[in-house]
């Protein structure tokens, strides 16, 4: 079993940004090969405290629930609880400390997750590792534990089956830096040939996650996690006229992971 990394004893702990909060984000995915296609979709995620997740007043909870069942294995009975046996999993102790949650939250009963980040503390407030937790639409889910350097910048070999047109192979680098006042996240894939078929980033800006803001971003943004699921079986559909062919999955078959009952 490794023992979490940490920033050196004399470095001084990073100032955490305040939690709950909304983040109003732009996200976009910009193809390369072996067609070019680009989308930008406009939505709104959460970053929340691991261990405290935001209960909405009564009437506006069902725009807003954070369910254990809806991420890692489905079966911890609290979020911390899938996270510690998600690092355990991976040979690393359980991070002691604030943990932090990107992700958006289940919406009127369902949700969809492409991608969730949660940055991994000690108790002196250094970073420890970065957990990305990604869903495919397949039903899929898998983890990837990142050690990031001071600019957010980690790397790790592709090994779960994401898009149904690209195969499982090829290096994800990426950019994920804690966010602030601002969020900047940046994914690329870059295949064993040196090309880099694929570019996803979320950008947005933060919101206090108050009861106005929420139902501000819930009309802006109807049903925002069913949104997202359409929208990418809608871009599919494009790539899919544009000539692209769904390539096999060769990796193991994923478990249920949508979490809409």
């Amino acid at each position: 079993m490794t023992t979490p990394r940490a920033a050196p004893p004399s470095a001084p702990p990073p100032v955490l940004p305040a939690v709950p909060a909304l983040y109003e984000t732009e996200i976009a995915h910009a193809r390369v090969a072996p067609v070019r296609h680009a989308l930008r979709h406009r939505t709104y995620m959460w970053l929340v405290d691991l261990d405290d997740p935001p209960v909405p007043p009564r009437p506006l909870r069902p725009l807003a629930r954070f369910d254990p069942a809806d991420h890692f294995d489905g079966d911890a009975p609290t979020l911390r609880a899938g996270l510690d046996a998600c690092l355990a999993a991976h040979g690393v102790r359980r991070a002691d400390g604030r943990v932090l949650m990107l992700a958006h939250a289940r919406v009127f009963g369902h949700v969809f997750n492409p991608l969730t980040l949660y940055w991994c503390h000690d108790r002196a407030g250094r970073p420890v590792c970065v957990v990305a937790e990604v869903h495919n639409t397949y039903g899929g889910r898998h983890t990837y534990l990142l050690h990031p350097d001071a600019q957010g910048r980690a790397e790790t070999a592709k090994d779960f089956y994401v898009s149904p047109f690209l195969d499982v192979a090829g290096t994800y680098r990426m950019r994920l830096p804690l966010p602030g006042d601002r969020l900047d996240l940046t994914v690329q894939l870059r295949d064993t040939d040196g090309t880099r078929p694929l570019t996803a980033t979320v950008r947005g800006t933060r919101r206090p996650a108050r009861t106005g803001t929420l139902l501000a971003a819930a009309l802006r943004h109807p049903w925002s996690t069913a949104a997202v699921s359409l929208g990418i079986r809608r871009h599919g559909i494009r790539l899919w006229l544009k000539g692209l062919r769904v390539r096999p999955r060769t990796a193991p078959a994923p478990a249920p992971q949508e979490g809409t009952s």
